[in-house]
């Protein structure tokens, strides 16, 4: 089953174009290990089967990586069990990552997942995004099934620095939120994500704040 699982990973991310090594393969697995197990326990997702986690959670999020490979400095607002944050981080150890959630199991599932895989550049905040207040600003800030996009800009305006921009991951493509942005934001990108073994429609929405510019 372990071969399985890795075979479909490394040909999931040879798919998206997302580089990596054995090391990384082994600690997403590891991951993955330990999201099955602590998710029989307190309930992280609703996703039980261990392949339909690899496709739906760890591709899913390593199918962004493309769009943060501009940014050093990069917060997962609403991380839930550490979803996009770890499997990005993992990939990009020469990043930053702040993984954000008010619930306090999946915080301290993300703590152990830090602790056990010995991920140094990452850190889990156990706060409500509008009672964070970063000493830093972000130049990502990317959310997943969070909230609409109007709500997601207005909570999480304090987190964005003025050269960096929001990364919206959307199901299918959110018409009628796009259109309710205030003037103040642009969006500068709208992709549509094709997910190996997936038949679900995937869209990242990039947004700058357009006020902030010089």
């Amino acid at each position: 089953m372990s071969n399985d699982r890795q075979q479909r990973l490394e040909q999931g991310l040879q798919h998206l174009s997302a580089p990596f090594t054995a090391a990384q393969v082994d600690q997403l697995l590891a991951y993955l290990t330990m999201l099955e197990r602590w998710n029989k326990a307190f309930n992280l997702t609703s996703v039980r089967n261990p392949m339909d986690m690899l496709s739906l959670h760890l591709l899913d999020s390593a199918a962004i990586n493309y769009a943060i490979q501009s940014a050093d400095y990069i917060i997962d607002v609403g991380s839930g069990a550490g979803l996009p944050g770890i499997p990005l981080a993992i990939l990009n150890p020469q990043k930053q990552f702040t993984l954000l959630d008010s619930n306090g199991k999946k915080t301290r599932f993300i703590f152990q997942v830090i602790s056990e895989l010995a991920l140094a550049n990452v850190k889990e905040i156990n706060k409500r995004v509008e009672a964070y207040q970063p000493e830093k600003r972000f130049d990502a800030v990317i959310t997943r099934a969070f909230t609409a996009l109007p709500n997601m800009l207005q909570q999480c305006d304090h987190l964005v620095a003025s050269n960096g921009c929001f990364l919206a991951m959307k199901g299918k493509k959110p018409d009628l939120e796009l259109s309710q942005i205030e003037k103040a934001y642009k969006v500068v990108d709208l992709s549509r994500i094709a997910l190996p073994l997936i038949e679900a429609e995937r869209h990242l929405v990039k947004i700058i704040k357009i006020s902030a510019e010089p």
